[in-house]
């Protein structure tokens, strides 16, 4: 994603402008760790019992490989509660010798908190988190905006401005992106996602595009809007526009042509959150997903 042919319009300490990339779309294929929540041995650094079979992050590399996907995206709440850089660097080496690349990782966070401990306890845990993408050798980092609580939401998003701002100077050390994903809260429309975006000042900044998580009047039309400025995708095979009660599948095709539009060039990581049996569901979405951006 970094390198030739990648532009940020502007000088570095300028508000990111819509990615200006060199060629056509190229799009690559990885699975999202969150796809099998259920199944993990651990959650959030604690042992959980999962529900029918028992995975690992090895073996969700495995299945990633297995899959025909060149990358996987591993979630930061199924890691080893006792990891270290020993075991971080052991699953690096485990992908590459699978000839599969870690297409980035993801943490939860709330940046729409007011100054003190704990918002500076959520920056600290970020930081950590670029720690741990630099020596698995992930180059992206999925974080959230987070929801106001109590806060006027134009003051919580220059909370998270700032927030991001911190994170995004101390990333771009270790050569990762951060990319902000339309999560809820104070951006769940594109237009205070739109706001972050063009306030943000840093070029290791973007957007983790999520393919499910508008539910405006034409969600759509708001990923198109974010798509521009996307560092990652995230695509779910379902969504909910406002006023429908029930989630209707995902038009694959119609989200393939707005990552085409935009130039998108980097991973497309499938994340299943439906209610089937993710052993049998992922390949099957991932072989229309395939298809999709293939065309």
């Amino acid at each position: 994603m970094a390198g030739a042919g990648l532009v940020l319009s502007g000088n570095p300490l300028s508000a990111i402008e819509p990615i200006v990339r060199k060629g056509q779309a190229r799009m690559k294929l990885s699975v999202a760790a969150y796809s099998f929540r259920r199944h993990f041995r651990w959650m959030k650094g604690k042992a959980q019992n999962p529900t029918g079979r028992a995975i690992d992050m090895r073996q969700f590399i495995d299945l990633c490989a297995d899959y025909g996907c060149e990358g996987t995206e591993l979630t930061s709440y199924f890691f080893q509660g006792d990891a270290d850089d020993a075991y971080y660097l052991g699953l690096k080496h485990y992908a590459f010798l699978r000839g599969i690349e870690i297409s980035g990782t993801a943490v939860g966070n709330n940046f729409a908190l007011p100054m003190g401990r704990a918002r500076d306890e959520q920056v600290a845990a970020v930081k950590a988190w670029i720690d741990k993408a630099a020596v698995l050798g992930a180059p992206h980092v999925r974080v959230f905006a987070g929801g106001a609580k109590g806060l006027d939401e134009a003051h919580a998003r220059k909370l998270c401005i700032s927030a991001l701002e911190e994170c995004c100077e101390y990333a771009g050390t270790k050569g990762v992106f951060l990319g902000l994903e339309n999560h809820g809260g104070i951006v769940a429309r594109a237009e205070g996602m739109l706001e972050i975006i063009a306030a943000v000042k840093s070029p290791w900044f973007g957007v983790n595009l999520d393919t499910g998580n508008f539910h405006t009047e034409d969600p759509y039309a708001d990923l198109a809007k974010i798509a521009p400025y996307a560092v990652n995708v995230q695509v779910k095979v379902e969504m909910r526009a406002a006023g429908q009660k029930e989630k209707v599948p995902a038009d694959m095709g119609r989200v393939a042509k707005i990552l085409r539009d935009a130039g998108y060039q980097g991973y497309v990581a499938l994340e299943y959150e439906a209610n089937g049996d993710p052993f049998k569901e992922v390949p099957l979405q991932l072989d229309a997903l395939r298809r999709a951006i293939g065309g």
